[in-house]
């Protein structure tokens, strides 16, 4: 299971930082929400990834935090979740009324040569 999830946080990260690289503002946009997606993802795995496991006390159980799931890595992706998507769609606001101004959402404005 570890490995799988390894390998998903490696291949968004990967894709990520490509599209990062790429010189048009929608790609730009996209790799920046898929390497949200990677720390997302990140940061619930360091919560240990337990299936069956009580996220409240369970008297039955005792108190051995061991038997628990850790609710702090699921509060900060839920709310990395909800900034990434207010700030993509800040991005796509700011991305559509860029190409209104300018005619071309190429990163330095102007549209690449053609061969």
């Amino acid at each position: 299971m570890e490995l799988v999830f390894a390998a998903a946080i490696g291949v968004l990260a990967g894709s990520g930082i490509y599209l990062l690289l790429r010189p048009r503002t929608f790609q730009v946009i996209m790799g920046l929400a898929l390497l949200g997606y990677a720390v997302n993802l990140f940061i619930f795995g360091m919560g240990r990834l337990r299936s069956g496991a009580a996220p409240v006390l369970d008297p039955a159980l005792g108190a051995d935090p061991a038997l628990y799931a850790d609710p702090v890595p699921q509060a900060l992706v839920l709310t990395a979740i909800v900034i990434g998507f207010a700030t993509t769609a800040l991005f796509l606001v700011v991305l559509l009324a860029s190409r209104g101004l300018t005619g071309t959402d190429h990163v330095d404005g102007r549209e690449p040569e053609r061969e």
